[in-house]
């Protein structure tokens, strides 16, 4: 059992790790190719546990630093999108919907605004590239972000049902 484990955990990190160095050739990679990324940790933690997707976050985070060029990419996938589909398992699991819905928007929020600070002060991305049309706007991508952050928990949920109702009883875990 422990060498499945093993080889699901080690292909899922490869297949995060590739969408993860797409991140530096495709436009729209830096947002996207993290949420993909990050999903596929969902599967490890429905047939495994929250450990060994822990581990694979972990080493996706550290390969995709080493790696990988469009570090903000980065920067999204450990802050949110990577570690979120474990997370997403422990949120669900408090018994009021409104107060989980609650916990994943505060968690969201503040990860989003550390993500800016960070991207700004150590990654040294320009504050104008939060700009458009010449006017700072972080509050309103950070509130485009929240709509967003609810349609991706939406998919997911739906995903990680769809697998569970479709695909896992094809693959013998």
């Amino acid at each position: 059992m422990k060498s499945k484990k093993i080889a699901m955990g080690a292909l899922i990190a490869a297949l995060s790790l590739v969408l993860m160095l797409l991140t530096g050739v495709l436009p729209f990679g830096t947002y996207a190719l993290p949420c993909f990324a990050g999903i596929l940790l969902a599967v490890i933690v429905i047939e495994f546990s929250l450990w060994w997707a822990l581990g694979v976050y972990f080493a996706v985070s550290v390969l995709s630093f080493l790696i990988c060029t469009d570090k903000e990419a980065v920067l999204y996938y450990v802050l949110i999108l990577g570690i979120y589909p474990v997370l997403k398992s422990l949120f669900e699991r408090i018994r009021l919907k409104w107060l989980s819905f609650g916990v994943k928007i505060l968690y969201f929020n503040a990860m989003a605004v550390a993500a800016f600070f960070i991207s700004i002060k150590l990654l040294g991305i320009p504050q104008e590239s939060f700009s458009l049309f010449g006017y700072n706007l972080p509050l309103l991508f950070l509130g485009v972000g929240n709509v967003v952050f609810v349609i991706y928990d939406i998919c997911a949920t739906r995903l990680i049902a769809n697998y569970l109702n479709i695909w896992r009883h094809r693959f013998k875990f």
